[in-house]
Protein backbone atom coordinates (compact mmCIF):
# COMPACT_ATOMS: atom_id res chain seq x y z
CA UNK A 1 0.00 0.00 0.00
CA UNK A 2 1.54 3.49 -1.33
CA UNK A 3 2.07 5.94 1.56
CA UNK A 4 2.94 9.62 1.80
CA UNK A 5 3.50 11.85 4.42
CA UNK A 6 2.39 15.31 3.82
CA UNK A 7 4.63 17.87 6.01
CA UNK A 8 2.91 21.48 6.98
CA UNK A 9 4.81 24.45 7.92
CA UNK A 10 2.76 27.91 7.07
CA UNK A 11 0.20 25.99 5.24
CA UNK A 12 -2.10 24.68 7.97
CA UNK A 13 -5.55 24.68 5.98
CA UNK A 14 -7.21 21.87 4.00
CA UNK A 15 -8.78 23.89 0.95
CA UNK A 16 -6.37 24.79 -1.44
CA UNK A 17 -3.69 22.56 -0.26
CA UNK A 18 -1.12 21.88 -3.51
CA UNK A 19 0.91 19.36 -1.53
CA UNK A 20 -2.08 17.43 0.01
CA UNK A 21 -3.97 17.19 -2.77
CA UNK A 22 -0.99 15.76 -4.84
CA UNK A 23 -0.52 13.53 -1.82
CA UNK A 24 -4.02 11.78 -2.02
CA UNK A 25 -3.59 11.69 -5.37
CA UNK A 26 -0.69 9.56 -5.57
CA UNK A 27 -1.03 7.60 -2.45
CA UNK A 28 -3.70 5.46 -0.81
CA UNK A 29 -2.99 6.51 2.51
CA UNK A 30 -1.41 10.07 3.72
CA UNK A 31 0.06 10.98 6.81
CA UNK A 32 -0.52 14.56 7.39
CA UNK A 33 2.24 15.85 9.82
CA UNK A 34 3.33 18.97 11.67
CA UNK A 35 6.37 19.48 13.43
CA UNK A 36 6.99 22.26 16.48
CA UNK A 37 10.21 23.15 15.52
CA UNK A 38 12.99 23.52 18.78
CA UNK A 39 15.37 25.75 16.06
CA UNK A 40 12.44 28.42 15.28
CA UNK A 41 11.58 28.41 18.81
CA UNK A 42 15.06 28.58 20.43
CA UNK A 43 15.89 31.78 17.83
CA UNK A 44 13.09 33.26 18.88
CA UNK A 45 10.10 32.99 16.78
CA UNK A 46 7.95 30.98 18.97
CA UNK A 47 6.36 33.47 20.86
CA UNK A 48 3.01 34.07 22.90
CA UNK A 49 0.92 35.22 20.21
CA UNK A 50 2.15 33.34 17.17
CA UNK A 51 2.26 29.98 19.66
CA UNK A 52 -1.75 30.44 20.63
CA UNK A 53 -2.73 31.44 16.98
CA UNK A 54 -0.55 28.07 16.21
CA UNK A 55 -2.31 26.32 18.91
CA UNK A 56 -5.99 27.03 17.22
CA UNK A 57 -4.92 26.50 13.92
CA UNK A 58 -3.55 23.20 14.69
CA UNK A 59 -6.77 21.72 16.33
CA UNK A 60 -8.52 23.36 13.48
CA UNK A 61 -6.50 21.12 11.34
CA UNK A 62 -7.11 18.29 13.14
CA UNK A 63 -10.97 18.62 13.70
CA UNK A 64 -10.97 18.86 9.79
CA UNK A 65 -8.74 15.85 9.57
CA UNK A 66 -10.60 14.01 11.60
CA UNK A 67 -14.21 14.57 9.97
CA UNK A 68 -12.81 13.22 6.38
CA UNK A 69 -11.22 10.45 8.74
CA UNK A 70 -7.79 11.49 9.46
CA UNK A 71 -6.09 12.95 11.63
CA UNK A 72 -2.95 15.57 12.67
CA UNK A 73 0.03 13.68 13.70
CA UNK A 74 2.11 16.23 16.26
CA UNK A 75 6.01 16.05 16.95
CA UNK A 76 8.80 18.20 18.72
CA UNK A 77 12.41 18.69 18.21
CA UNK A 78 14.34 19.18 14.51
CA UNK A 79 12.30 19.03 11.43
CA UNK A 80 14.35 16.54 9.31
CA UNK A 81 14.55 13.96 12.07
CA UNK A 82 10.91 14.16 12.86
CA UNK A 83 9.80 13.80 9.54
CA UNK A 84 12.63 10.92 8.84
CA UNK A 85 11.33 9.09 11.40
CA UNK A 86 7.75 9.39 10.72
CA UNK A 87 8.48 8.57 7.08
CA UNK A 88 10.05 5.03 8.39
CA UNK A 89 6.76 4.58 11.16
CA UNK A 90 4.52 4.91 8.20
CA UNK A 91 6.72 3.38 4.99
CA UNK A 92 5.94 6.40 3.42
CA UNK A 93 8.33 6.15 -0.42
CA UNK A 94 7.40 10.35 -0.54
CA UNK A 95 7.45 13.44 1.61
CA UNK A 96 5.33 16.72 -0.27
CA UNK A 97 6.51 20.01 1.33
CA UNK A 98 5.29 23.06 0.17
CA UNK A 99 7.91 25.44 -0.88
CA UNK A 100 9.37 28.51 1.49
CA UNK A 101 11.44 31.10 0.20
CA UNK A 102 13.39 32.48 3.95
CA UNK A 103 16.72 31.37 4.51
CA UNK A 104 15.89 28.77 7.03
CA UNK A 105 13.44 27.12 4.76
CA UNK A 106 15.72 26.71 1.96
CA UNK A 107 18.44 25.27 4.17
CA UNK A 108 15.58 23.10 5.63
CA UNK A 109 14.45 21.66 2.04
CA UNK A 110 17.88 21.09 0.98
CA UNK A 111 18.92 18.96 4.55
CA UNK A 112 15.33 17.37 4.66
CA UNK A 113 15.87 16.11 0.92
CA UNK A 114 19.56 14.66 1.49
CA UNK A 115 18.00 12.83 4.60
CA UNK A 116 14.94 10.84 3.12
CA UNK A 117 17.41 10.70 -0.68
CA UNK A 118 19.54 8.51 1.92
CA UNK A 119 16.57 6.61 3.39
CA UNK A 120 15.89 5.79 -0.06
CA UNK A 121 13.06 8.17 -0.04
CA UNK A 122 12.06 11.19 -1.91
CA UNK A 123 10.96 15.00 -1.32
CA UNK A 124 8.20 16.67 -3.35
CA UNK A 125 8.25 20.71 -3.19
CA UNK A 126 5.57 22.37 -4.65
CA UNK A 127 5.30 26.18 -5.42
CA UNK A 128 2.37 28.65 -4.80
CA UNK A 129 1.28 27.22 -1.64
CA UNK A 130 2.19 30.28 0.42
CA UNK A 131 2.21 33.22 -2.20
CA UNK A 132 0.19 33.45 -5.42
CA UNK A 133 3.14 33.99 -7.89
CA UNK A 134 5.83 31.99 -6.51
CA UNK A 135 9.37 33.78 -5.36
CA UNK A 136 11.88 33.62 -8.87
CA UNK A 137 8.92 33.10 -11.20
CA UNK A 138 8.87 36.69 -12.52
CA UNK A 139 12.77 38.34 -13.15
CA UNK A 140 13.65 41.43 -14.61
CA UNK A 141 15.82 40.72 -17.49
CA UNK A 142 19.48 38.89 -16.16
CA UNK A 143 18.36 39.90 -12.96
CA UNK A 144 17.34 37.71 -9.98
CA UNK A 145 14.61 39.72 -8.40
CA UNK A 146 12.72 42.87 -8.74
CA UNK A 147 13.84 45.42 -6.51
CA UNK A 148 11.13 48.20 -7.59
CA UNK A 149 7.44 47.14 -6.52
CA UNK A 150 5.94 49.26 -9.76
CA UNK A 151 7.67 47.08 -13.02
CA UNK A 152 7.30 43.60 -10.59
CA UNK A 153 3.41 44.66 -10.31
CA UNK A 154 2.84 45.05 -13.83
CA UNK A 155 4.65 41.58 -14.46
CA UNK A 156 3.22 39.97 -11.23
CA UNK A 157 -0.46 41.04 -12.85
CA UNK A 158 -0.16 39.56 -16.33
CA UNK A 159 0.45 35.48 -14.28
CA UNK A 160 -2.51 33.22 -14.34
CA UNK A 161 -3.20 32.60 -11.02
CA UNK A 162 -3.58 29.09 -10.82
CA UNK A 163 -7.09 27.07 -10.16
CA UNK A 164 -8.50 26.86 -6.51
CA UNK A 165 -8.16 22.92 -5.16
CA UNK A 166 -10.90 21.88 -3.52
CA UNK A 167 -10.36 20.13 -0.02
CA UNK A 168 -10.38 16.52 0.12
CA UNK A 169 -13.64 14.24 1.32
CA UNK A 170 -11.66 11.68 2.73
CA UNK A 171 -8.34 11.37 4.39
CA UNK A 172 -6.45 7.62 5.26
CA UNK A 173 -4.01 7.43 7.87
CA UNK A 174 -1.92 4.61 8.16
CA UNK A 175 -2.27 3.53 11.89
CA UNK A 176 0.98 3.02 13.98
CA UNK A 177 2.13 5.99 13.58
CA UNK A 178 2.06 7.69 17.01
CA UNK A 179 1.46 11.84 17.93
CA UNK A 180 2.12 13.77 20.69
CA UNK A 181 -0.85 15.79 22.18
CA UNK A 182 -1.91 18.78 20.13
CA UNK A 183 -0.91 21.80 21.87
CA UNK A 184 -2.94 24.48 23.34
CA UNK A 185 -2.98 28.10 23.76
CA UNK A 186 -4.53 27.61 27.60
CA UNK A 187 -1.37 28.33 30.12
CA UNK A 188 0.30 30.20 27.43
CA UNK A 189 1.86 33.66 29.01
CA UNK A 190 1.93 36.74 27.62
CA UNK A 191 -0.03 36.29 25.12
CA UNK A 192 -2.19 39.52 23.99
CA UNK A 193 -5.49 39.82 25.85
CA UNK A 194 -7.42 40.91 22.05
CA UNK A 195 -5.78 38.59 20.34
CA UNK A 196 -8.22 36.48 17.19
CA UNK A 197 -8.72 33.04 17.14
CA UNK A 198 -6.98 31.25 14.72
CA UNK A 199 -7.30 28.47 12.53
CA UNK A 200 -8.87 27.59 8.99
CA UNK A 201 -12.54 27.95 9.43
CA UNK A 202 -11.95 31.47 11.24
CA UNK A 203 -10.00 32.67 8.44
CA UNK A 204 -12.51 31.72 5.83
CA UNK A 205 -15.39 33.33 7.94
CA UNK A 206 -13.69 36.60 8.03
CA UNK A 207 -12.82 36.14 4.56
CA UNK A 208 -16.63 35.17 3.83
CA UNK A 209 -17.56 38.82 5.61
CA UNK A 210 -14.42 40.62 4.10
CA UNK A 211 -15.65 39.98 0.50
CA UNK A 212 -18.63 40.18 1.43
CA UNK A 213 -19.18 43.49 3.50
CA UNK A 214 -16.34 45.21 3.33
CA UNK A 215 -13.94 44.85 0.29
CA UNK A 216 -15.97 47.30 -1.67
CA UNK A 217 -15.25 50.28 0.25
CA UNK A 218 -10.92 49.72 0.57
CA UNK A 219 -10.10 51.84 -1.54
CA UNK A 220 -11.63 54.73 -0.08
CA UNK A 221 -11.58 53.51 4.11
CA UNK A 222 -8.23 51.32 3.88
CA UNK A 223 -6.18 53.86 5.57
CA UNK A 224 -8.90 55.20 7.70
CA UNK A 225 -7.47 54.32 11.15
CA UNK A 226 -10.88 55.01 12.65
CA UNK A 227 -12.93 52.96 10.51
CA UNK A 228 -11.32 49.76 11.11
CA UNK A 229 -11.37 49.08 7.24
CA UNK A 230 -8.96 46.47 6.71
CA UNK A 231 -9.15 43.05 6.28
CA UNK A 232 -7.37 41.86 8.90
CA UNK A 233 -6.55 38.50 7.24
CA UNK A 234 -2.77 38.92 7.65
CA UNK A 235 -2.23 36.31 10.42
CA UNK A 236 -4.34 33.75 7.99
CA UNK A 237 -2.25 34.05 5.41
CA UNK A 238 0.99 33.86 7.51
CA UNK A 239 0.14 30.60 9.18
CA UNK A 240 -1.50 29.94 5.47
CA UNK A 241 -5.23 29.36 7.49
CA UNK A 242 -6.45 30.86 3.84
CA UNK A 243 -4.82 30.28 0.39
CA UNK A 244 -3.42 33.51 -1.19
CA UNK A 245 -4.89 32.39 -4.81
CA UNK A 246 -8.22 31.72 -3.29
CA UNK A 247 -8.06 34.93 -1.54
CA UNK A 248 -7.43 36.92 -4.85
CA UNK A 249 -10.24 34.56 -6.95
CA UNK A 250 -12.54 35.64 -4.59
CA UNK A 251 -11.24 39.77 -4.70
CA UNK A 252 -11.34 39.77 -8.68
CA UNK A 253 -14.74 37.85 -8.72
CA UNK A 254 -16.04 40.78 -6.45
CA UNK A 255 -14.57 43.09 -8.96
CA UNK A 256 -13.98 47.33 -8.57
CA UNK A 257 -11.83 49.65 -7.27
CA UNK A 258 -11.73 47.72 -3.54
CA UNK A 259 -10.71 44.73 -5.33
CA UNK A 260 -7.66 46.05 -7.33
CA UNK A 261 -6.59 48.02 -4.31
CA UNK A 262 -6.78 44.88 -2.11
CA UNK A 263 -5.60 42.86 -4.96
CA UNK A 264 -2.56 45.26 -4.76
CA UNK A 265 -1.64 44.42 -1.36
CA UNK A 266 -1.46 41.17 -2.01
CA UNK A 267 0.84 41.87 -4.67
CA UNK A 268 3.47 43.77 -1.82
CA UNK A 269 3.39 40.93 0.11
CA UNK A 270 4.64 38.40 -2.54
CA UNK A 271 7.25 41.24 -3.70
CA UNK A 272 8.72 41.23 -0.33
CA UNK A 273 9.03 37.20 -0.35
CA UNK A 274 10.69 37.31 -3.82
CA UNK A 275 13.09 39.74 -2.27
CA UNK A 276 14.17 37.90 1.04
CA UNK A 277 13.89 34.52 -1.35
CA UNK A 278 17.04 36.33 -3.94
CA UNK A 279 18.49 38.21 -0.57
CA UNK A 280 17.94 36.34 2.73
CA UNK A 281 20.43 38.13 4.35
CA UNK A 282 18.27 41.18 3.87
CA UNK A 283 16.43 39.58 7.37
CA UNK A 284 19.07 41.24 8.93
CA UNK A 285 21.65 43.25 7.53
CA UNK A 286 21.02 46.46 5.01
CA UNK A 287 19.66 45.90 1.57
CA UNK A 288 20.72 49.38 0.58
CA UNK A 289 23.00 50.62 2.95
CA UNK A 290 22.61 54.38 4.26
CA UNK A 291 26.21 54.14 6.68
CA UNK A 292 23.77 54.84 9.39
CA UNK A 293 25.59 55.03 12.87
CA UNK A 294 22.44 54.84 14.82
CA UNK A 295 21.85 56.01 18.40
CA UNK A 296 22.56 54.41 20.94
CA UNK A 297 23.02 54.58 24.71
CA UNK A 298 21.06 55.31 28.03
CA UNK A 299 18.56 57.97 25.99
CA UNK A 300 18.10 55.93 23.42
CA UNK A 301 17.25 52.74 25.33
CA UNK A 302 14.60 55.14 27.35
CA UNK A 303 13.40 56.47 23.91
CA UNK A 304 12.34 53.11 22.71
CA UNK A 305 11.01 51.95 26.07
CA UNK A 306 8.79 54.39 25.35
CA UNK A 307 8.09 53.56 21.73
CA UNK A 308 7.22 50.03 22.77
CA UNK A 309 5.37 51.30 26.22
CA UNK A 310 3.30 53.94 23.79
CA UNK A 311 3.73 56.59 25.67
CA UNK A 312 5.82 58.91 23.13
CA UNK A 313 3.92 61.82 23.94
CA UNK A 314 2.41 61.71 19.86
CA UNK A 315 -0.91 60.16 20.30
CA UNK A 316 -1.00 58.31 17.04
CA UNK A 317 2.28 56.77 17.61
CA UNK A 318 0.90 56.18 21.17
CA UNK A 319 -2.60 54.58 19.73
CA UNK A 320 -0.56 51.97 17.38
CA UNK A 321 1.80 50.92 20.05
CA UNK A 322 -1.24 50.16 22.85
CA UNK A 323 -3.35 48.55 19.57
CA UNK A 324 -0.01 46.01 18.97
CA UNK A 325 0.05 45.06 22.75
CA UNK A 326 -3.53 44.72 23.54
CA UNK A 327 -4.57 42.75 19.82
CA UNK A 328 -1.12 41.46 18.73
CA UNK A 329 -1.83 43.70 15.42
CA UNK A 330 -1.95 46.68 14.04
CA UNK A 331 -3.32 48.36 10.99
CA UNK A 332 -0.67 48.83 8.26
CA UNK A 333 -0.85 52.55 8.05
CA UNK A 334 0.32 52.54 12.07
CA UNK A 335 3.12 50.29 11.23
CA UNK A 336 4.28 52.49 8.82
CA UNK A 337 4.08 55.61 10.75
CA UNK A 338 5.38 54.05 14.20
CA UNK A 339 8.14 52.59 11.61
CA UNK A 340 9.21 55.91 10.76
CA UNK A 341 9.26 57.29 14.14
CA UNK A 342 11.48 55.31 15.68
CA UNK A 343 13.80 54.95 12.73
CA UNK A 344 13.79 58.70 11.22
CA UNK A 345 12.98 60.71 14.15
CA UNK A 346 13.84 58.91 17.48
CA UNK A 347 16.95 57.44 15.00
CA UNK A 348 17.15 54.01 16.50
CA UNK A 349 17.91 51.12 14.42
CA UNK A 350 15.29 49.42 12.27
CA UNK A 351 16.19 46.18 13.60
CA UNK A 352 15.53 47.62 17.24
CA UNK A 353 11.85 47.98 16.03
CA UNK A 354 11.53 44.75 13.73
CA UNK A 355 12.58 42.76 16.56
CA UNK A 356 10.02 44.02 19.09
CA UNK A 357 7.37 43.79 16.18
CA UNK A 358 8.32 40.36 15.76
CA UNK A 359 8.18 39.92 19.16
CA UNK A 360 4.47 41.12 19.39
CA UNK A 361 3.10 40.57 16.14
CA UNK A 362 0.41 37.34 15.25
CA UNK A 363 1.38 37.94 11.49
CA UNK A 364 4.58 38.17 12.30
CA UNK A 365 6.13 37.28 8.85
CA UNK A 366 9.92 38.18 8.11
CA UNK A 367 10.01 39.18 5.00
CA UNK A 368 7.03 41.41 4.90
CA UNK A 369 8.25 42.73 8.62
CA UNK A 370 11.55 42.93 7.73
CA UNK A 371 11.15 44.24 4.00
CA UNK A 372 8.81 47.14 5.26
CA UNK A 373 11.08 48.38 8.15
CA UNK A 374 13.68 48.52 5.41
CA UNK A 375 11.36 50.00 3.32
CA UNK A 376 10.58 52.96 5.89
CA UNK A 377 14.02 52.96 7.49
CA UNK A 378 15.18 54.15 4.06
CA UNK A 379 17.87 50.69 3.80
CA UNK A 380 15.28 48.73 1.46
CA UNK A 381 13.90 48.97 -2.18
CA UNK A 382 11.95 52.45 -1.46
CA UNK A 383 13.55 55.02 -3.66
CA UNK A 384 12.50 57.74 -1.38
CA UNK A 385 15.13 56.99 1.29
CA UNK A 386 14.80 59.79 3.55
CA UNK A 387 11.38 60.32 3.33
CA UNK A 388 9.79 60.95 7.11
CA UNK A 389 6.09 60.36 7.90
CA UNK A 390 5.38 63.34 10.34
CA UNK A 391 3.13 61.56 13.10
CA UNK A 392 0.63 65.09 13.12
CA UNK A 393 -0.15 65.42 9.20
CA UNK A 394 -0.97 61.70 9.47
CA UNK A 395 -2.98 61.65 12.35
CA UNK A 396 -5.29 64.51 10.60
CA UNK A 397 -5.25 62.71 7.32
CA UNK A 398 -5.74 59.14 8.21
CA UNK A 399 -7.54 59.85 11.87
CA UNK A 400 -9.22 63.14 11.46
CA UNK A 401 -11.76 63.27 14.63
CA UNK A 402 -9.54 61.76 16.27
CA UNK A 403 -11.53 58.25 16.76
CA UNK A 404 -8.47 55.71 16.84
CA UNK A 405 -6.36 57.58 19.07
CA UNK A 406 -9.11 58.35 21.49
CA UNK A 407 -10.08 54.06 21.19
CA UNK A 408 -6.45 53.56 22.32
CA UNK A 409 -5.46 56.40 24.55
CA UNK A 410 -7.86 56.78 27.29
CA UNK A 411 -6.29 59.37 28.66
CA UNK A 412 -7.08 61.74 25.78
CA UNK A 413 -10.42 60.43 25.62
CA UNK A 414 -12.06 63.78 26.37
CA UNK A 415 -10.49 65.72 24.74
CA UNK A 416 -12.20 67.75 22.00
CA UNK A 417 -11.38 68.35 18.42
CA UNK A 418 -8.02 68.17 16.77
CA UNK A 419 -6.65 69.04 20.37
CA UNK A 420 -6.69 64.90 20.84
CA UNK A 421 -3.43 65.07 18.39
CA UNK A 422 -1.66 67.42 20.21
CA UNK A 423 -2.59 67.73 23.58
CA UNK A 424 0.67 69.93 24.80
CA UNK A 425 -1.16 72.71 23.11
CA UNK A 426 -3.78 72.51 25.43
CA UNK A 427 -3.51 74.99 28.83
CA UNK A 428 -0.96 74.06 31.21
CA UNK A 429 -3.81 73.07 33.91
CA UNK A 430 -5.94 71.12 31.20
CA UNK A 431 -2.83 69.30 30.11
CA UNK A 432 -1.56 68.30 33.77
CA UNK A 433 -4.79 66.62 34.39
CA UNK A 434 -4.69 64.30 31.84
CA UNK A 435 -2.11 62.21 33.20
CA UNK A 436 -0.43 61.85 29.62
CA UNK A 437 3.56 62.16 29.20
CA UNK A 438 5.39 65.16 27.31
CA UNK A 439 6.76 64.37 23.79
CA UNK A 440 9.92 62.62 23.86
CA UNK A 441 11.82 64.47 21.16
CA UNK A 442 10.32 67.51 19.04
CA UNK A 443 9.84 66.74 15.22
CA UNK A 444 11.95 69.27 14.31
CA UNK A 445 14.49 67.85 16.53
CA UNK A 446 14.16 64.66 15.16
CA UNK A 447 14.08 65.79 11.50
CA UNK A 448 17.72 67.68 11.63
CA UNK A 449 19.30 65.10 13.57
CA UNK A 450 18.21 62.56 11.10
CA UNK A 451 19.40 64.99 8.39
CA UNK A 452 22.61 65.52 10.01
CA UNK A 453 23.10 61.89 10.54
CA UNK A 454 22.38 61.01 6.59
CA UNK A 455 24.44 63.73 5.54
CA UNK A 456 21.50 65.63 3.83
CA UNK A 457 22.67 69.06 5.08
CA UNK A 458 26.15 69.32 3.39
Amino acid sequence: MSVSVVLFTCDLRLHDHPPLHAALEGSEEVVPLFVRDRDIEAAGFGVPNRAAFLADCLAALDAGLRERGGRLVVRSGDVVAQTCAVAAEAGADRVHLAAGSSGYACRRERRLRRALEAQGRRLVVHDGVFTAVPPGAVTPGSKDHFAVFGPYFRRWSQERAREVLAAPRAVRVPEGVGSEPLPSRSGLAGVSRGLARGGETEGRKRLAAWLRDGLDAYADRGDELGADGTSRLSAHLHFGTLSPVEVIHGARRRGGPGAEAFVRQLAWRDFHQQVLAARPDASAADYRTQRDRWRGGAAAEEDVAAWKEGRTGYPLVDAAMRQLLHEGWMHNRSRLVTASFLTKTLYVDWRVGARHFLDRLVDGDLANNQMNWQWMAGTGTDARRNRVLNPLSQARRYDPQGTYVRRWVPELAGVAGRAVHQPWKLPDKERAGLGYPDPVAGLAEGQARFRRARGLDR
